[in-house]
């Protein structure tokens, strides 16, 4: 017996529509993200940051508090543990970042460590002046591969609310 591929199902990735974000759920975000020395002078350099904990390997191995290592760019650690969760929660979904607030990193990344993300839905309601969407807050958080919180954040995103169907797709 054959199937004619033509006609079998088919499921796009998505984001969750705001309906399907649940209050105090935590979504873990897989796999994790190996961070590289080019990852991180990469980074550093397209965007103009000139520390030199970043980017000068003979100037930070003087320098007490990391072990004599350049630290990975807090910007590409908060960059990559939002970017890991698109894929589960706004893929296609999300309208709008609203903003980012109490961003921590509480330890330091560095190249070879992998990053871990996780993101735990704090709140959401319709919003008023944008019918068919709503807020949805969200807190990041990022740990290493030891289980080490790197870096942690509070962000507010705009969300569409599931289409009903012959709304607007009949």
């Amino acid at each position: 017996m054959s199937t004619d591929a033509g006609n079998a199902p088919r499921v796009t990735q998505r984001g969750l529509w705001f309906e399907e974000f649940e209050i105090g759920t935590i979504y873990e975000h897989r796999p994790g993200r190996t961070v590289t020395e080019a990852d991180n002078v990469l980074f550093t350099t397209l965007t103009m940051n000139t520390q030199a904990l970043h980017l000068d390997a003979a100037w930070s191995a003087t320098q007490p508090g990391f072990g004599g290592q350049r630290l990975i760019n807090s910007m590409f650690t908060l960059s990559t543990i939002v970017g890991l969760s698109v894929a589960q929660l706004t893929q296609g979904t999300l309208v709008a970042n609203l903003g980012f607030s109490d961003i921590a990193f509480p330890a330091p990344l560095f190249a070879g460590d992998t990053i871990y993300a996780e993101t735990e839905c704090t709140g959401k309601r319709e919003s008023r002046s944008r019918p068919g969407e709503g807020v949805v807050n969200l807190t990041h958080i990022g740990r290493n591969q030891h289980g080490v919180v790197v870096a942690r954040a509070s962000r507010s995103t705009l969300v569409r609310l599931r289409e009903q169907k012959g709304a607007n797709n009949e």
